[in-house]
């Protein structure tokens, strides 16, 4: 068997024993040795081949702690929304969706964000049906958890003035009482219902452009928050093949009918592909005034956003899984939401004996100061994204009001009062770009640096910290810190080179940065062009 031995200015191992190396060998898709080059090329020996990566830093595997491959891989195949400035701008670039756009008859975009059009209001069905008139759209939301159609897609749905709002969602009406075409958190899956599933060789393609996107941008992994059974079943055979460049740690999709077939299979682990655990939704998001808050919202007087299923229903659910064998993961983005799910998962993993399943509250975004403590005192895994704290710190306050800030984006008080802090980018609502994660975390401010001194600095992380939220927290969270996380020998030989030291060099250095090489135990499965 080959030994690979890579060279580097430097190495951080984050192994308290010896933090800095400047080179790491690998063999078999271990770590054979770390350490200063003299050794490890001793320890390699006179035949291994050998990588210079000149200048580059190399840190532990960077794994993404919350993300969904098949959202993003279907964001890069289908009409590209983000950043439009305009309902205008989204209709020009839907007239030039490509063909992958299309599913079925159906047209697909996804990123649109009313926040960035002037006046901040949800679009109307009127533009879409003017450009649109027989052809069926469906346009997620960034958050995806909104959705903007058109009346041909109402149509086909059933969906008129008559129709009710369905348990946990929404159908904006307009004032005569006739559906604008916005649908909010459950309320889209009446119209998803009436989609028609991708082809196997549409999913197949959009899973490889989302894995490809992966290695390009550093990440070595992925938590795949909320996997539909199509994509499951397609990755377990990349698996079992040796196909899949990437580990993924998959969580069932717990809120629809596929979550009998996941819970009646039980927890599986393959070579790269593992699932055991589940992710359920408490609540909506932030943006599209779908999260679940205590109070009402300050820019909406009477709106205190929604709960997905009822109390109970997501207790019932959260047990029999747990009672399963599977962790437990639960979407938590509004205060209310936040203090239903500790409750749920701290009395159900009490009543079921599985605390040592390492349940999760996913995004932990707002919450009051007394659950900040509780969901630390309970060691619980808050698997939280930087880049969502960037990208809403400019209408946060006007959706919450000040006082309810002190318990949003709280990474430095979860992190304080005990939680295990897991990072991610809930990728495809943010970019899989995980340098713009670890530099969110520490400046807590945007790519231009706004604000100055970063927006609510008393939450920032230290850049190790930072590093562990992408390495040795994601390992944890999903039990492979004997196996991953840190650059020991023996261990998994994942780790990624950066064109920057993201722990000595300066923060804003991350903006710019490039990836070198994405290794994956032991395989190259990103090399930049000019390197090597």
């Amino acid at each position: 068997m080959e030994t690979t031995v890579y060279l580097a200015e430097r190495v951080w191992t984050l192994d308290a024993e010896r933090p800095l190396a400047q080179a790491l060998a690998v063999r078999d898709g271990k770590l054979l040795a770390v350490g200063p080059r003299a050794e490890v090329k001793a320890a390699a020996g006179p035949d291994a081949r050998e990588v210079d990566l000149g200048s580059a830093t190399v840190v532990p595997g960077l794994v993404d702690a919350h993300a969904h491959i098949h959202g993003l891989g279907r964001s890069l195949t289908t009409a590209r929304l983000e950043k439009a400035p305009s309902v205008d701008e989204v209709v020009r670039r839907l007239s030039q969706a490509p063909a992958s756009s299309f599913q079925g008859d159906w047209l697909l975009g996804k990123g649109w964000d009313q926040n960035e059009w002037p006046g901040g209001a949800f679009p109307g069905r009127a533009e879409l049906d003017a450009r649109f008139p027989t052809t069926p759209v469906f346009l997620t939301r960034v958050d995806h958890h909104a959705a903007w159609v058109n009346g041909e897609a109402l149509r086909r749905a059933g969906i008129t003035r008559d129709t009710p709002d369905p348990d946990g969602g929404r159908i904006l009406k307009d004032a005569r009482g006739e559906p604008t075409g916005v649908l909010v958190d459950n309320a889209m899956d009446v119209v998803a219902a009436v989609i028609p599933s991708p082809t196997r060789e549409q999913l197949e393609t959009r899973l490889k452009a989302a894995l490809e996107r992966c290695a390009q941008v550093g990440l070595t992994g992925v938590h795949d928050a909320g996997m539909d059974l199509d994509a499951f079943r397609l990755l377990q055979e990349w698996d079992a093949a040796g196909k899949l460049p990437l580990r993924v740690y998959a969580m069932a999709a717990g809120q629809g009918d596929e979550r009998h077939t996941y819970l009646e299979q039980g927890p599986w682990q393959g070579r790269m592909l593992a699932m055991r655990s589940v992710k359920f939704l408490a609540d909506g998001a932030l943006g599209s005034r779908g999260a679940a808050l205590h109070e009402d919202y300050c820019d909406e007087v009477g709106q205190r956003g929604l709960l997905l299923m009822p109390p109970e229903e997501l207790e019932a659910r959260a047990r029999a899984f747990m009672a399963r064998g599977f962790q437990v993961c639960i979407h938590a983005i509004g205060d209310r939401a936040n203090t239903l799910v500790l409750d749920v998962l701290l009395r159900a993993s009490a009543d079921t004996g599985t605390q040592a399943l390492r349940h999760r509250v996913e995004h932990a975004q707002i919450l009051t100061l007394e659950d900040i403590q509780r969901l630390g005192a309970a060691g619980l895994v808050a698997s939280v994204q930087p880049t969502h704290c960037t990208s809403d710190m400019t209408w946060a306050e006007a959706r919450l009001g000040a006082e309810r800030l002190k318990g949003a984006y709280a990474w430095r008080s979860l992190r304080d009062a005990g939680a295990h802090l897991a990072l991610g980018s809930d990728f495809p609502i943010e970019n899989p770009d995980v340098l713009a994660g670890l530099y969110a975390a520490v400046t807590r401010q945007d790519a231009a640096g706004r604000p100055e001194g970063g927006w609510r600095p008393e939450e920032r992380l230290t850049a190790p910290e930072a590093l562990e939220g992408f390495t040795v927290g994601p390992a944890w969270a999903s039990f492979e810190e004997s196996r991953r996380g840190r650059l020991v020998p023996g261990l998994d030989a994942d780790f990624v080179a950066l064109s920057v030291d993201p722990l000595e060099g300066p923060a804003r250095a991350l903006v710019d940065a490039q990836v070198v090489a994405t290794v994956v135990a032991g395989a190259e499965v990103y090399r930049a062009p000019d390197v090597g």
